[in-house]
């Protein structure tokens, strides 16, 4: 079947603006949900994408919203637990919830976002979650329902919430307690996720599969925070902490009103966030490294940076 109509949840953060604007490029007919519109203002000067207030865990609303789709594309996820949602709620409970109004609906393509090393014996709290999450999306995999998972490492990119963290802390602290130092990650570019959904769409070879997405090298946490002080040309110390330093370190982030950690955080570094293949060439492309772009918007001195700072100012 040709796809033409495709919602979006998750449409207007970080990873959702790339999927969408790339949707809109190739000419799809796009809806994205959000929960509040005001905050997907960079959406809407894109000729072919809708911008939809609704609350995703009322079912009569999620139903009305993608019952015109051909495909949804499900990219909600939190990194952080609060009193109104749990990662069961958000990663297990709406994809759970998802699939089955998606078949209800008639929608027979659905592309999820999941996370790199997700599993339901994780061992942390997230990953559990977004391993449960997948294992319902792809139990309904079947010849009238077509169902493909995305796992990446951390995602980095212009608005990312990972290397601009780094950034804002070396800026602020002359030297950096680092948890978990050792921890490995291999940050993908944001980009390059992007074409992975959008080319897998109406590819049937990706129908029923798992694509682990990584980007060309492997970094210590270490020395991604070291890397980010070299873009910056600042010079910092940074201590590593023990695993006992570590956890205290992440109990007493808890208590701040904006967490940057978790102990379920530090729980999720146990297990190196890394792929053990290349990004899979079905998507044809070889995956952006970090030095070629992280520099530029560091620094925040491109057109392409200056233009979206005007457009911000300008409230659009």
């Amino acid at each position: 079947m040709r796809i033409k109509n495709v919602c979006v949840l998750g449409g207007s953060g970080f990873v959702g603006s790339s999927i969408v604007e790339r949707l809109d490029e190739a000419g799809y007919q796009v809806k994205v949900l959000t929960r509040r519109r005001d905050r997907a203002k960079h959406l809407f000067l894109l000729p072919m994408v809708q911008v939809v207030e609704c609350d995703v865990m009322d079912d009569a609303a999620l139903a009305r919203e993608i019952s015109a789709s051909d495909a949804v594309i499900n990219l909600i996820g939190i990194l952080h637990e609060s009193s109104k949602l749990s990662f069961d709620t958000i990663h297990h409970q709406l994809p759970s919830r998802l699939v089955h109004i998606c078949r209800k609906q008639g929608v027979s393509r659905l592309l999820h976002m999941s996370a790199l090393q997700a599993s339901p014996d994780a061992p942390s709290a997230y990953l559990r979650s977004k391993g449960e999450g997948e294992a319902v999306v792809m139990a309904v995999q079947s010849e009238q329902f077509h169902v493909s998972v995305f796992r990446p490492s951390v995602i980095f990119g212009r608005e990312d919430s990972f290397v601009n963290l780094f950034a804002s802390l070396v800026k602020l602290l002359p030297v950096v307690l680092l948890a978990k130092p050792e921890a490995r990650f291999q940050p993908v570019y944001v980009e390059d996720v992007a074409q992975a959904f959008v080319a897998s769409l109406e590819n049937i070879d990706t129908y029923g599969q798992r694509y682990d997405l990584c980007g060309p090298q492997t970094y210590s946490l270490r020395e991604l925070v070291q890397y980010v002080a070299d873009a910056l040309g600042l010079k910092r110390r940074i201590i590593g902490l023990n695993d006992r330093l570590s956890y205290l370190q992440a109990y007493m982030m808890e208590l701040l009103p904006i967490k940057l950690m978790t102990r379920d955080n530090l729980k999720s570094m146990e297990i190196d966030s890394v792929c053990d293949c290349p990004f899979p060439t079905i998507f044809g492309l070889q995956p952006t490294a970090m030095e070629a772009v992280v520099p530029d918007y560091l620094r925040g001195d491109t057109p392409r940076y200056a233009y979206k700072r005007f457009r911000s100012a300008a409230g659009r």
